[in-house]
């Protein structure tokens, strides 16, 4: 469902290889994810100003913009088993009859969806003219250019539908995809890589039942949080208190970990002069990311170095775990009628906020990206408008399970609402309370699986008893070598 992102980051670590045996391995070395400017310069793989000359580029689109332009072309996409991906096939009719164009797909599960596509887009071939990525996987598929800049075509009124409305989508959703390649810029500048199509917010849910008797809803803080969480643990017979991920994958740091870390204004890296320097062996990041093992160890999941967004969303639904703090849509789906034992009992709210009121939330969002090396740039364009756009966007969030929605006029759509509040009271009221504070709170850079991968190893040795000060500050010494080339 996106809540773990990388899967061939997870295989590699499984079977206790590192990122570059592993890329040789699927035979592109490990020069096709760090050497990025070296593969661009090689001409091979596409190139970082706009992918290959041998496709219609956008500002070959000329004339009035008609959804018939490709009739008779056939595409292919690549994409993973989701949700989100079975609202799109539910439609792909819709679409063809549309445009004309015939759409040809493979379908991945998520554990191997992230090594095809890594394989495909490296190889500089256009066998997949479009693809679901994942918004912190274009910092590696960016640089070398391996994807398409969206902008001329969104911005090419020949080419893109007059009612598509781009400044519908969430700006904090459009900027998740957009980069300009230079480690710790902000995003928001630079190429438009992908297009967001679903995403999912990083909040706490927990069972009614306990929350009613514990006061859930009170913990304002993440002192309250560790208290009822540690209550819960006591009080109920066989239920601890939250589930988070802890196994030692990036994923483990993004959801829940991330989120309050960025509520309590700490950062990953900051920027000092032309480098990156870590920031998770401050005092104030230590005395956070100590206290988070704490709450883990006294009051999580048993087995919790184990624990993926699978382990802990299912602990909630099951009863095991009297909250969870993840991202939304994974209790969503728990909540679903005959889902889980607790199906109908699930409830959501931000999370505590931190100590100057924020509700910074970071985020996972799923997108739709074009390759660079596509032969048919334009039927592949109008593909992603389609999928993205308003119209089939309201149906997947009226009609399936299209939440969250990208787009702020399908996320005030009276029938969407409704659907919402009937069987999921207080997702949307979430939702809305925390969209204008949700984004990305991670610093772009290139190595971010494997530094945040290294971060989540740090903070299960911490959980495990090591001092947190020693092992952060060891943490913060390799990382401040590795992202910065050394």
């Amino acid at each position: 469902m996106g809540h773990e992102g990388n899967p061939f980051v997870e295989k590699a670590i499984a079977r206790e290889i590192s990122r570059r045996q592993f890329l040789k391995n699927v035979g592109f070395g490990a020069a096709a994810l760090s050497g990025a400017q070296l593969l661009a310069a090689c001409g091979t793989f596409g190139n970082a100003s706009g992918g290959s000359k041998s496709g219609a580029e956008a500002g070959d689109i000329t004339g009035k913009f008609d959804w018939k332009r490709e009739d008779g072309t056939t595409i292919k996409l690549l994409l993973n088993k989701h949700p989100y991906t079975d609202a799109l096939l539910d439609r792909l009719d819709v679409f063809s009859k549309l445009t004309g164009i015939t759409v040809e797909r493979d379908i991945f599960p998520e554990e191997n969806y992230f090594d095809k596509l890594t394989v495909a887009l490296s190889s500089g071939q256009g066998t997949y003219d479009a693809f679901m990525t994942g918004a912190y996987q274009t910092w590696q598929y960016g640089p070398p250019g391996w994807l398409e800049d969206l902008t001329p075509w969104i911005e090419n009124e020949s080419a893109t539908n007059p009612e598509y409305d781009w400044e519908d989508i969430y700006p904090n959703l459009r900027a998740a995809d957009q980069w300009n390649f230079e480690a710790g810029s902000e995003l928001g500048s630079g190429k438009q890589l992908a297009i967001p199509w679903g995403f999912e917010s990083n909040v706490v849910a927990y069972n009614k039942k306990v929350g009613d008797k514990y006061g859930v809803t009170e913990a304002k803080t993440l002192d309250d949080l560790v208290s009822v969480a540690q209550e819960i643990t006591d009080g109920e017979s066989g239920m601890y208190g939250i589930a988070t991920r802890g196994s030692r994958s990036w994923a483990t740091i993004h959801p829940g970990f991330m989120t309050m870390y960025s509520r309590y204004g700490l950062e990953d890296f900051t920027i000092s002069g032309d480098e990156l320097k870590p920031g998770m062996a401050t005092s104030e990041a230590i005395e956070f990311q100590d206290k988070w093992a704490q709450m883990n160890r006294e009051a999580g999941a048993p087995g919790w170095t184990s624990y993926t967004w699978y382990q802990a969303s299912s602990d909630l639904g099951a009863g095991k775990a009297g909250m969870l703090f993840d991202a939304d849509i994974a209790s969503y789906f728990q909540n679903q009628p005959g889902a889980s034992n607790e199906a109908g009992n699930i409830r959501w709210y931000p999370g505590p906020t931190g100590p100057d009121g924020s509700l910074a939330t970071n985020l996972w969002v799923w997108s739709l990206g074009m390759n660079a090396n596509s032969s048919k740039k334009m039927a592949a364009w109008l593909l992603i408008q389609y999928a993205t756009g308003k119209d089939h966007l309201r149906w997947g969030a009226v009609n399936a399970d299209m939440v969250d929605p990208v787009r702020k006029s399908v996320a005030e759509d009276g029938a969407f609402k409704d659907r919402l509040d009937k069987a999921h009271p207080t997702y949307l009221d979430t939702f809305n309370q925390v969209i204008d504070q949700t984004a990305i709170q991670f610093t772009p850079q290139e190595k971010f699986f494997d530094a945040t991968t290294s971060w989540a190893a740090a903070l299960q040795n911490v959980y495990r008893g090591d001092d947190a000060k020693s092992v952060m500050e060891d943490l913060a010494s390799n990382l401040q070598s590795e992202v910065n080339g050394g």
